[in-house]
């Protein structure tokens, strides 16, 4: 009886479409969570079931930076000791938060193996979402790349400075080299206007352009913002603490983008989360 109500469980994830956006980087510090918390909770108020996978496996901050209180993480479900919905806590407009953990080093080293297992997990959710948001580490390591090349979209966040075009550049061209990902969506973080944002796109397009394969995507300039600093102090997202900001319209309009963006309809030859709601429909159709 419990093994046909979990069977129905799994039918029912697989016959809806998820949308997963990975929120990724190279370098630390451009903003990537702040950037994933209140695109997600801007879902959310538009009517979206979100969550939020805290993939900075280690080093923990997304249950941080919204005050919640966590029991239980990521590290549990990979022991074996509870379920993925077990481990889930909720946030701000019903939006679900899979925490890590901070301070396990173990975390940071686990194996291909591993990363696999904890996507797969997400095949066996029973919380019904239309929006998962992967909000990875920094740098390039096998974690970041397994939790990317996953999803089905790739935002990668960029702020000016040398730094961050750079290692948004060795991101992008390991993904690509390595992995046959060829299209990303760009977020131009913390600029001063429009104008900025689209001549750092440009600088990150014209280095692309000349070595890699790739297509790129300016999907968002979200302005320097004060307001942020506010809301973080605060432990709430700017999108509610202060709605009619700039940063906070900026996200709401990536939000909005964001939903129309299309489901791929058909696996993409890799491990993916939810790969069997693309797998399902064929299958049944023969």
């Amino acid at each position: 009886m419990i093994e046909d109500q979990a069977s129905s469980l799994r039918k029912m994830n697989q016959s809806r479409l998820i949308k997963v956006i990975a929120v990724t980087g190279g370098k630390g510090g451009v903003g990537k969570t702040n950037v994933t918390l209140n695109t997600a909770i801007a879902m959310a108020k538009q009517g979206k079931r979100v969550m939020v996978l805290d993939a900075d496996l280690g080093l923990a901050n997304v249950d941080v930076m919204l005050g919640l209180r966590v029991e239980k993480n990521l590290s549990h479900v990979l022991s074996g000791e509870c379920t993925l919905d077990d481990v889930l806590v909720t946030g701000p407009h019903g939006i679900k938060i899979a925490p890590a953990t901070s301070g396990a080093q173990s975390m940071t080293e686990l194996s291909p193996t591993q990363h696999a297992g904890l996507i797969r997990a997400f095949s066996e959710l029973r919380s019904q979402i239309d929006v998962l948001i992967v909000d990875t580490a920094a740098g390039i390591s096998d974690m970041v790349l397994s939790f990317s090349r996953a999803s089905q979209d790739i935002l990668v966040v960029v702020c000016d400075e040398p730094t961050s075009l750079t290692d948004a550049y060795a991101l992008i061209k390991i993904l690509n080299r390595d992995h046959g990902i060829f299209r990303f969506k760009i977020v131009a973080n913390m600029v001063r206007d429009v104008r900025e944002g689209q001549e750092l796109f440009s600088k990150l397009s014209k280095v692309t352009g000349r070595f890699l394969d790739v297509a790129l995507e300016l999907v968002a300039t979200i302005p320097f913002d004060e307001n942020i600093r506010r809301a973080v102090r605060k432990q709430t997202a700017i999108v509610d603490a202060f709605p009619s900001s700039p940063a906070a319209v900026a996200i709401g309009q990536l939000a909005t983008k964001a939903m129309t963006w299309p489901i791929p309809a058909q696996p993409g030859g890799h491990l993916e989360f939810f790969v069997e709601q693309l797998i399902a429909p064929k299958l049944a159709g023969r």
